[in-house]
């Protein structure tokens, strides 16, 4: 509890006290009002000096406004009791709104200590500790164990195990080592790690997300700005309303001699008390407050998951998910091409072809000659390859130990006109030839994650109707990805250009709302298309973690339907506070105008529904959280 919240609960304490001593005390007539006022000035005087305040910059109708009204108009009626029992109500549920809206920002804003405030940057073999945003690009930071890393790099030295929790939620740590990247707002939990910093202060991950979460209020939902729009409307109309109610039986009371029979045996100050009753009742509360704090909580108990939504407009939209499109390599496959399967011909080895093979292609940078040689045990050694010739389109000729080796596709051999063999698994084909003989082939394919067809699963349980994946991989390998993970439709060998066009395509035909998962910079124009783009966070391409709406901070395809079902949850939460206030409200009301509801019902119908839909609203905070 802050120091604004033990304020105002010393002045409820302080207020209620005073109001049972003066109940007690046998007063009448100026030395009570007098004796009321003080209980009433002690729990009212701030929400009396906020209308005051807004009346004169032009915002009248708001919830003090109401409370002022009511009150103040109660101790005319000479109801002093019920003027300080109704403000001290108001202010109990105040606090109650402080404190649940506190503890949805906690949620959130625990993200803040994730920025580290320096790093230790080794420079000319001196260790200084600096400002992250003193830190460029290239410099070499230290981080000792129990520290957070303070900038996004590469390790150089040392290995560790990192606490990620605070970024993607998971609980068991993950091991490091020298080349292997590294974000800013990990723990370093072990050993000593050296890190070349690969990205400034500004763009680190950490920066990113912070900024993601900060500017996660801005986007309101539908049902936020419906709110807003009704209270704008709703209170001038209640408040004419409780005039019309205060004025026209009083008008009639003094003008007809023979009233109607409402109004057989009431005087003015009886319409007067239905009047304010009925300002009371009316205060828009619990809808204006439970509302924004169950998006806000949903966010919030996203972001602990690893999800973080830029918005309760993405939340809400993330609610009427029907179709998830995905892209393929770096979303439901690891993106990293690796040595799947080894194919010789009679007479030669395994070891034999994927030797030749690396050594013919170790001066290249393409992710599938950098797969052949990760997977070679064999030292690369410059001086066993001679000739090199890349062939653009084709492959690699060489000269290796003296021999002439050919590695490459299916065109290259037609080239060389060297009879070579096809291969039934899904992925690259590499062949190989040897003096023009043909040695064998390679198979390079990229793995599925762990988790993509569980995440496929999870989805169709909770309601989705329909999987895409798209793919600019042969027709043959998404086929089998397609196949493996269950997804009912794919799409293959596509351009950029071609997934907008197709995610258009589905979008037309109306089936819900459409979110699409990716993670590289040519998703981003589809991310943004789509109702609902999803970005893989730990390792995506910056364009489509700005282009997305929600980001995976792990790449776990399996968090896409618990973001569905905490957007679900969220939103069926607000639908229940909204039925449950107006409903509550609407019955009052009447009873109210009808003489038949008293100012503790009308508290009941402000403060009580505005406790209940609050807490109703903290449940959006309650998540499960993932682990490993």
């Amino acid at each position: 509890m802050n120091k604004k919240q033990k304020r105002r609960l010393i002045r409820i304490i302080a207020a209620a006290g005073l109001l049972v001593a003066v109940r007690l005390l046998p007063l009448t007539g100026l030395a009570q009002t007098l004796c009321y006022l003080v209980p009433y000035a002690v729990i009212g005087w701030d929400v009396l000096w906020k209308a005051v305040r807004h009346i004169a910059g032009g915002q009248v109708f708001d919830e003090n406004f109401l409370m002022a009204l009511a009150t103040v108009g109660a101790f005319g009626t000479g109801e002093y009791a019920e003027a300080v029992f109704v403000m001290l109500f108001y202010q109990v549920g105040e606090l109650f709104q402080d404190y649940a809206v506190g503890k949805s920002r906690q949620s959130i804003a625990s993200l803040m200590d994730i920025r580290p405030d320096s790093a230790n940057v080794e420079r000319d073999g001196v260790l200084t500790t600096q400002d992250p945003e003193d830190v460029a690009v290239g410099e070499t930071v230290v981080v000792k164990p129990g520290e957070r890393v303070p900038l996004d790099g590469v390790v150089t030295d040392g290995t560790s195990t990192l606490d990620t929790a605070a970024l993607t939620g998971e609980a068991v740590p993950r091991d490091i080592c020298p080349g292997d990247p590294i974000l800013s707002g990990c723990v370093n939990q072990r050993g000593v790690l050296r890190i070349r910093v690969t990205k400034p202060a500004g763009e680190s991950t950490v920066s990113k997300i912070l900024e993601m979460v900060e500017n996660a209020g801005e986007r309101k939902s539908r049902s936020e700005n419906f709110i807003t729009r009704f209270a704008r409307y709703y209170t001038p109309c209640v408040v004419l309303a409780a005039v019309l109610l205060f004025l026209l039986p009083t008008l009639a009371l003094a003008v007809l001699d023979v009233p109607p029979a409402f109004l057989a045996g009431t005087v003015w100050t009886d319409w007067l008390h239905r009047a304010l009753i009925f300002l009371v009742i009316s205060c828009p509360c619990a809808l204006v407050i439970s509302v924004p704090l169950s998006f806000f909580g949903g966010i919030g108990g996203a972001s602990r998951c690893g999800i973080l939504v830029k918005g309760g407009n993405y939340l809400e939209a993330l609610a009427g998910t029907q179709t998830v499109v995905f892209d393929k390599t770096g979303t439901l496959t690891k993106g990293t091409f690796s040595v799947t399967a080894i194919h010789p011909e009679e007479g030669y080895s395994k070891e034999q072809v994927l030797e030749w093979a690396a050594l013919a292609e170790q001066f290249s940078d393409h992710p599938i000659s950098k797969s052949l040689r990760a997977a070679c045990p064999v030292r690369m050694e410059e001086s066993r390859a001679a000739e090199v010739e890349e062939i653009s389109g084709h492959g690699v000729r060489a000269k290796i130990d003296g021999r002439r080796v050919c590695v490459g596709n299916a065109r290259l051999m037609e080239r060389e006109n060297v009879k070579w063999l096809p291969c039934e698994l899904p992925g690259t084909i590499v062949h190989v030839t040897v003096d023009g003989f043909y040695a064998g082939h390679i198979v390079i394919s990229d793995e599925v994650k762990p988790d993509a067809k569980a995440a496929i699963a999870d989805l169709k349980a909770c309601g989705v109707k329909k999987t895409v994946m798209l793919t600019g991989d042969a027709k043959a390998v998404a086929a089998a990805v397609a196949g493996e993970l269950g997804i009912d439709e794919f799409h293959a060998e596509l351009l950029p250009a071609d997934k907008v066009d197709l995610t258009e395509r589905f979008l037309k035909s109306g089936n819900g709302k459409l979110a699409f998962v990716g993670d590289g910079i040519n998703d981003a124009p589809v991310l943004t298309r789509a109702d609902i783009g999803i970005a893989m966070g730990a390792m995506g391409a910056d364009a489509a973690i700005e282009a997305a709406d929600v980001v995976l901070m792990d790449d776990r395809p399996d968090k896409i339907a618990a973001a569905v079902r905490i957007s679900r949850k969220t939103l069926r939460i607000v639908r229940q506070n909204i039925a449950f206030a107006l409903g509550v409200k609407a019955l009052v009301l009447i009873l109210g105008a009808f003489g038949m509801a008293n100012m503790w019902e009308a508290v009941f119908a402000d403060v009580g529904v505005a406790f209940l839909a609050i807490l109703n609203a903290m449940r959006a905070m309650r998540v499960r959280q993932f682990s490993q």
